[in-house]
């Protein structure tokens, strides 16, 4: 898993007397990052990063999810400290929020059958890919490799599927998805060629939304992603809940 942030940054040590606690604020509706298993309970990357969070501070930590559509009016209303739930990083949201550093990166890449993998260099002149309709990874292919001949689908995994049954030579898009597709087509399918990071079209990744203002909390999420970064543990939680690395 790679580092997020700057790994020779100097550390900002935190106020924590000023943070006795930390209130999450989650959705239950977004595996595998959120979501509710079958007795109910919240589980999921994000859900187990909270933790480790409040675990690195020392603090108190509580984990409550909320629907979608009302979770960022919770906290703007001070229903909690922090939200946790894939929140975009947009104009709109960065004007309503504050956001920690990142601790995650989502970005695209091409999927192979495995009998290509070794010989992909990422020359896709004259070959056809695989890519979900309307998507900014279609953008991505038209923009800036024009002469690949680009096949849309409705849907990522239709384009997946397409591409394994030799419809097309490849896939191109959301690393992270694709990882969970090709978890379960292993016998015949893998990444091929180095992860593309363009947030631009594909966003710049997972982020902790915080109310404005409330630094002491925000620095102190800093502090503690970077901690668990160097500890190793953010690396363990990423290949527990993504057992094929989209990196």
């Amino acid at each position: 898993m790679p580092y997020q942030i700057d790994p020779s940054a100097r550390d900002i040590v935190p106020n924590l007397p000023a943070v006795p606690a930390i209130r999450f604020l989650t959705t239950g509706d977004f595996p595998p990052f959120n979501f509710r298993d079958s007795a109910g309970q919240l589980i999921g990357f994000n859900i187990d990063l909270s933790r480790l969070i409040c675990g690195e501070l020392n603090v108190a930590c509580t984990i409550q999810a909320w629907p979608w559509e009302q979770a960022t009016n919770a906290l703007a209303d001070n229903q909690g400290d922090a939200l946790i739930a894939g929140l975009e990083i947009s104009p709109e949201n960065g004007a309503r929020f504050d956001f920690s550093a990142l601790y995650l990166q989502l970005p695209g890449r091409f999927v192979v059958r495995s009998a290509d993998i070794a010989g992909f260099d990422g020359a896709i002149a004259g070959k056809t890919v695989a890519v979900r309709a309307g998507s900014r990874h279609e953008e991505f292919l038209r923009r800036y490799l024009p002469t690949a001949s680009v096949q849309t689908f409705p849907t990522e995994f239709e384009a997946l599927d397409a591409m394994k049954a030799n419809g097309a030579d490849a896939y191109f898009g959301d690393a992270m998805r694709a990882s969970f597709w090709i978890n379960d087509n292993l016998d015949c399918c893998g990444f091929a060629g180095d992860p593309y990071f363009r947030p631009d079209l594909f966003g710049p990744g997972l982020a902790i939304a915080v109310p404005p203002g409330r630094d002491a909390i925000r620095q102190a999420i800093d502090w503690a992603l970077v901690r668990l970064k160097r500890e190793g543990k953010t690396d363990e939680l990423y290949l527990r809940w993504f057992p094929v690395s989209f990196y």
